[in-house]
């Protein structure tokens, strides 16, 4: 899935420290501009028939992904490391409740779950870990219901979110959202339970400027006045 360069990032990591923890976690000292700053899923992959160098970042990412099941967290690491390691679990679909604990408090900016298999509301709480550095969750086609919203209540700094085609997000998840002012994007397409009148809960939603509910038959016209919004 998407590549893991993001907005605000730790820019190094000491290279012994991709190989050395304490009881299994990872150590965030030090310098490592040897790491470069290739960073996105893309550059893993090669098109047939053509060959390259593989970076020591690529090698890293890949090596901690192979040996995930021996840590118990990566919460030292900075997170441009831990957001690609996320990245390729995600893409190689090896994330399972047990590895997604490892992640835990790892300050992730950006989670493309969607359509992302036996993702539920368990999943949320180590979602909600990332706090403040949160700015984009992705899960659409996802078994997410009201009671796993209420987890995003502190992560303020949210820009984004998709939950296009989650069938469990009713009116009440709208209110678990409504108190995140930082909110530019929001998603929910293809939506039978979400109606009209559970609009207003998003009008404290001061800052959003796109708000999709294509496909939500209870919505007339995909898109409704926020009232008591600047929109």
């Amino acid at each position: 899935m998407g590549g893991a360069c993001s907005r605000k990032r730790d820019p190094w990591v000491n290279e012994d420290s991709l190989h050395r923890g304490v009881s299994g976690r990872f150590c965030k000292s030090g310098s490592s501009k040897w790491l470069g700053r290739s960073c996105s899923r893309g550059s893993l992959d090669v098109e047939p028939g053509q060959k390259r160098c593989t970076s020591l970042m690529e090698l890293c990412i890949l090596k901690i992904c192979q040996e995930i099941n021996q840590y118990t967290s990566l919460s030292m690491l900075p997170r441009d490391i831990s957001q690609q390691v996320f990245d390729e679990l995600v893409y190689s679909q090896g994330l399972n409740d047990v590895i997604l604990e490892t992640f835990r408090d790892c300050a992730l900016e950006d989670l493309n779950l969607g359509d992302y298999p036996g993702f539920n509301d368990r999943w949320m709480e180590v979602i909600s870990s990332q706090g403040p550095s949160l700015l984009s969750v992705d899960l659409s086609g996802s078994d997410v219901s009201d009671s796993g919203l209420v987890q995003l209540k502190d992560c303020k700094n949210l820009q984004e979110l998709n939950f296009n085609y989650c069938e469990q997000i009713t009116n009440r998840g709208l209110e678990h959202i409504s108190g995140l002012p930082s909110l530019t994007t929001l998603s929910f397409r293809r939506n039978n339970a979400l109606s009209a009148e559970g609009m207003s809960a998003l009008s404290k939603l001061v800052n959003l400027l796109k708000l999709d509910l294509e496909r939500c038959p209870k919505i007339h016209g995909g898109l409704v006045p926020l009232k008591g919004s600047s929109h």
